[in-house]
């Protein structure tokens, strides 16, 4: 990233440019920075290197990416409306930080978007549309032993199922949604075997979408993300000391198995 992005261009404008379409070139300028600014940020939470409860330290993070403070400041704003920082008066931006109790709401109210995301493609699914499907789980196949391979190639899957439904306000739910379960869902799919499980799903929901059955494409996607809840259940239950565990989850959702 270069930090000439943020700032106006030093370049004279030829004669016929006007000064609309100077401003307008530098505001597009500076919007694309702070998009990529963002993007890299999003993409250092997804992967840990940022955890939950984090600083984000400006002068740090423009330093390592090389841009100024502008961007660094505009990219925080756009991660604290789709949910993944935080702004504390007189303290400053944190990673964001949410309870297991709204994790498991989450997790029940996405299962219940992807399943009718589901519902919708399997109607309406191209061979181009299937051929990227295809590509990102074989993709995931030669990552099932990384986590950091794995677990971006598995947020992509799942956007692009939504994305190909074609409905912006699905989309924009479900993406705002996932966003906060990201440090859950990373979680989850840490236990020994367990990506080969969940690409294994994958697989099925992809062939579900190319035989074009709703029904059958929209209970496996449902099932997929309850089956994600439930394994974040079992790997903390398995890393929780004894005396913790009754404390931190749900008795009831244990009891019955749910995720």
């Amino acid at each position: 990233m270069q930090e000439n992005g943020d700032r106006p261009s030093e370049t004279v404008p030829s004669e016929t440019a006007t000064d609309e379409n100077t401003l307008a070139l530098k505001i597009r300028r500076t919007e694309s920075l702070a998009s990529l600014v963002r993007k890299e940020l999003e993409r250092m939470i997804v992967t840990g290197e940022l955890k939950a409860g984090d600083r984000l330290n400006e002068n740090a993070l423009a330093e390592r990416l090389g841009v100024s403070r502008g961007p660094i400041r505009e990219a925080c704003r756009g991660l604290e409306q789709s949910g993944l920082v935080e702004v504390q008066v007189n303290r400053g931006t944190f990673v964001r930080q949410i309870g297991l109790q709204q994790a498991l709401d989450i997790y029940d109210l996405r299962g219940a978007l992807f399943g009718f995301a589901g519902r919708t493609l399997a109607a309406r699914i191209t061979p181009a549309q299937l051929a990227r499907l295809a590509d990102l789980v074989q993709a995931m196949d030669a990552a099932v032993e990384d986590i950091d391979a794995y677990y971006p190639l598995n947020v992509e899957y799942h956007a692009t199922l939504v994305e190909f439904c074609g409905n912006a306000h699905l989309t924009a739910t479900y993406r705002n949604l996932a966003k906060e379960l990201h440090l859950f869902r990373r979680r989850g799919l840490v236990s020994e075997g367990v990506m080969q499980i969940s690409n294994s799903e994958h697989r099925a929901i992809l062939a579900a979408l190319a035989a074009r059955d709703p029904a059958r494409a929209s209970a496996l996607m449902e099932a997929h993300i309850l089956a994600g809840k439930a394994r974040l259940l079992k790997t903390l239950e398995t890393d929780l000391p004894t005396e913790s565990k009754a404390a931190t989850v749900p008795p009831r959702r244990r009891a019955a198995g749910s995720r």
